[in-house]
């Protein structure tokens, strides 16, 4: 089935080129990160994720914020922290592109200029009234991401513990969401 899928002009990605290309069809784009588990190994300790407390592999997607469609994806071991994977891949995104974030991705105004994220509770202080309701205003806006990671996890093969060899993880998740693209281009 895979082989049929990867021949299939239908289930791609639009990918990172697709990205810089078109500014104007990507005006707001939403990043997230998702965790799969995965067995334990003979050199494990670069998949321990403290996040989720097991072994994981972390796929980070790039959602369009209108339409709710994939973007691109990038891929990591479950110790690499979500903005350090944002920094790795490199996502080819122009200055007018807005990126909306959680606090994962605190410092990524500096990579990218039209960046939002949640403003972070000082220690020992509390946020004020107006930083609270402009972090409900952008959980409002980048919660288009969270459905996406749903829809990803309907799939056994990334919300179980993931059995296969790790080399094609990447490949079998591009295709579940290209999958995903189809059915919401379907329904749309």
């Amino acid at each position: 089935m895979e082989g049929l899928l990867i021949n299939s002009d239908q289930f791609r990605l639009p990918g990172k080129k697709q990205l810089y290309q078109s500014a104007s069809t990507w005006s707001v784009v939403a990043v997230d990160v998702t965790e799969s588990p995965i067995e334990r190994q003979k050199k494990q300790r670069g998949y321990y994720s403290g996040k989720k407390k097991r072994h994981t592999l972390k796929a980070q997607v790039l959602v369009n914020q209108a339409t709710g469609q994939i973007i691109c994806t990038a891929f990591g071991k479950g110790r690499v922290h979500d903005f350090h994977l944002f920094k790795l891949h490199r996502l080819p995104m122009l200055p007018e592109q807005l990126c909306l974030a959680d606090k994962g991705y605190q410092g990524i105004a500096k990579l990218h200029l039209c960046s939002c994220t949640a403003t972070k509770k000082p220690r020992q202080g509390k946020l004020s009234k107006a930083e609270r309701q402009q972090n409900r205003n952008l959980a409002r806006l980048r919660v288009v991401a969270e459905p996406v990671n749903r829809q990803l996890k309907i799939f056994w093969i990334l919300a179980e513990r993931y059995r296969n060899r790790r080399k094609r993880f990447g490949l079998r998740f591009n295709l579940i969401a290209a999958i995903v693209n189809f059915e919401l281009a379907l329904s749309a």
